[in-house]
């Protein structure tokens, strides 16, 4: 039978006890880390904490975090009233303005061209989505018909024309 000399056994205690040392400072460090703070949501450049609930377009809309973290609005029920956050429409690249999921009207900045037909950004709702990559964008959602505007505002149409679509391009 083998049996070890003190030095060795030594060693292999002095081994043994840094490796309970480490993992237990494994254990202790990741049980008692700060969590991190959700990141907020954004709308029209305004921010909002997780949890937060607005109003925009007849629509409750909640800052949630999606899977990976990411801040998030999602739809909920229709609500009666005015708006509780500002509604510029559509209007520019969401990215810094607006998390996925918030809903504008349409205006022009949505327009484009079906052969030599325009048609108009202000005809559907859009709802920023998110690649991939992280990269948000305005994607068309809903009719114009489901976003109720406040009073005195109504869907921002275009002042192009058809004359403007070349190939199927917006010129």
């Amino acid at each position: 039978m083998f049996t070890k000399s003190g030095h060795e056994k030594a060693k292999t205690l002095a081994v043994l006890a840094i490796t309970a040392v480490t993992a237990g400072g494994i254990g202790v460090g990741a049980g008692t880390a700060a969590a991190e703070p959700a990141v907020p949501c954004r709308w029209a450049g305004d921010t909002y904490p997780q949890g937060m609930s607005v109003n925009a377009g007849g629509w409750s809309f909640t800052c949630r975090s999606d899977n990976f973290g990411s801040p998030n609005w999602v739809r909920g029920h229709a609500v009666n009233g005015h708006s509780t956050v500002h509604n510029p429409g559509a209007y520019t690249n969401p990215a810094g303005l607006f998390s996925p999921g918030a809903r504008q009207p349409g205006t022009s900045y949505n327009d484009y061209c079906v052969g030599s037909q325009l048609i108009e950004g202000a005809e559907d709702v859009y709802q920023v989505v998110a690649d991939r990559n992280g990269f948000v964008y305005w994607k068309a959602a809903e009719s114009i018909n489901m976003w109720t505007f406040d009073g005195g505002t109504g869907p921002q149409r275009s002042t192009r024309s058809a004359s403007l679509c070349y190939d199927g391009n917006l010129t």
